[in-house]
């Protein structure tokens, strides 16, 4: 089958199951001919929406994949991606199967892969206002706070909506990622961010809507909040290192080094010395707020200009179409 773009694209479509039998088969019935693959991965679904898939469709690009223990949404899609990478994809979608998201959006998702334009496509719910009234306030409050997290933590700052399921990559880029590495559980999305960014990646967002009626996730806001701080913490801590220090010093390496310990001086100092004269019931000398403002004030003023320098550092050059003409040099 050819698609629209380029009879050498091939789009392969991976749709992760668990507790999805009511959407499944219709979210099936709405990719188009644009995809070349079909991977359904049933997840140790209690459902059995993979035994679903088998007996109500007849789509012949479509191969059910499965799990005999339950390995987490991350999990599923990984093991999509490997299916789609031995079938010869050149981009794979990530695709739910809960029926938020219309698969008439798919050829829009991959107009800027195609294009040569990014990387990595990812859905944005955030893009229009109107749309917001109908996300869940729980939801909605959560993703705020999420996208700061990721930010952080991967780099793309100017990405939103970090936990959207729609996504589509490139399989050159791929193919660089440590895939054993990649969170298998609610993390994935923000973890493939982090991956992506340690490889330059380029992301781009796409707007689009999603449908939340009689939809229920399966995710519990309690169970996750830990996992995620840490997961993104940990990121940010790794993301830092390898970009400023490990590949590469400059300025901005600098501006933090002295940002940190200044900022934490003035804190502790001031702290110190406000309990004692609290302590003894007299007031603190102009003298000694100045000694613990000062290096605030300078250290704060530092880790503004990183983090500037950061949002500039944002890769920009996509890596798909250097990746393939080195293939097509190798294969000559």
């Amino acid at each position: 089958m050819t698609t629209p773009w380029d009879r050498n694209t091939r789009v392969a479509v991976v749709v992760p199951c668990y507790r999805v039998h009511e959407n499944i088969l219709q979210t099936l019935d709405g990719i188009g001919p644009e995809v070349s693959g079909i991977f359904v991965v049933d997840d140790a679904c209690p459902d059995g929406s993979g035994d679903l898939v088998e007996e109500r469709t007849s789509d012949s690009r479509i191969t059910v994949l499965r799990h005999e223990k339950n390995k987490g949404v991350g999990g599923a899609v990984l093991t999509g991606y490997r299916a789609a990478l031995e079938d010869g994809a050149t981009i794979v979608v990530k695709l739910d199967g809960d029926g938020q998201v219309d698969p008439r959006l798919i050829p829009k998702l991959l107009s800027p892969l195609v294009g040569g334009q990014c990387d990595y496509v990812k859905g944005n719910r955030f893009f229009n206002p109107e749309d917001l009234a109908e996300m869940p306030r729980n939801r909605l409050f959560g993703n705020a706070v999420l996208s700061f997290l990721t930010k952080m933590s991967s780099g793309y700052w100017s990405m939103m909506d970090p936990t959207n399921g729609f996504t589509a990559i490139s399989t050159p880029v791929l193919r660089l990622l440590p895939l054993t590495k990649i969170s298998n559980r609610y993390f994935f999305e923000s973890d493939m961010l982090f991956r992506l960014n340690t490889v330059r990646a380029v992301v781009m967002d796409v707007p689009m809507r999603a449908t939340y009626a009689g939809s229920v996730s399966s995710l519990r806001t309690r169970d996750v909040i830990l996992p995620f701080l840490s997961g993104h913490v940990r990121n940010t801590l790794a993301r830092i290192f390898y970009g400023y220090f490990l590949r590469g010093f400059s300025i901005a390496s600098i501006e933090l080094l002295l940002s940190v310990p200044l900022i934490m001086f003035g804190t502790a100092f001031g702290l110190y010395h406000w309990i004692i004269n609290a302590m003894n019931g007299v007031p603190t000398l102009p003298g000694t707020v100045m000694v613990a403002a000062l290096p605030i004030v300078i250290g704060m003023q530092l880790l503004l200009a990183f983090i500037a320098h950061d949002m500039q550092a944002e890769p920009r050059l996509a890596l798909t179409p250097l990746l393939d003409a080195a293939d097509a040099r190798e294969n000559r």
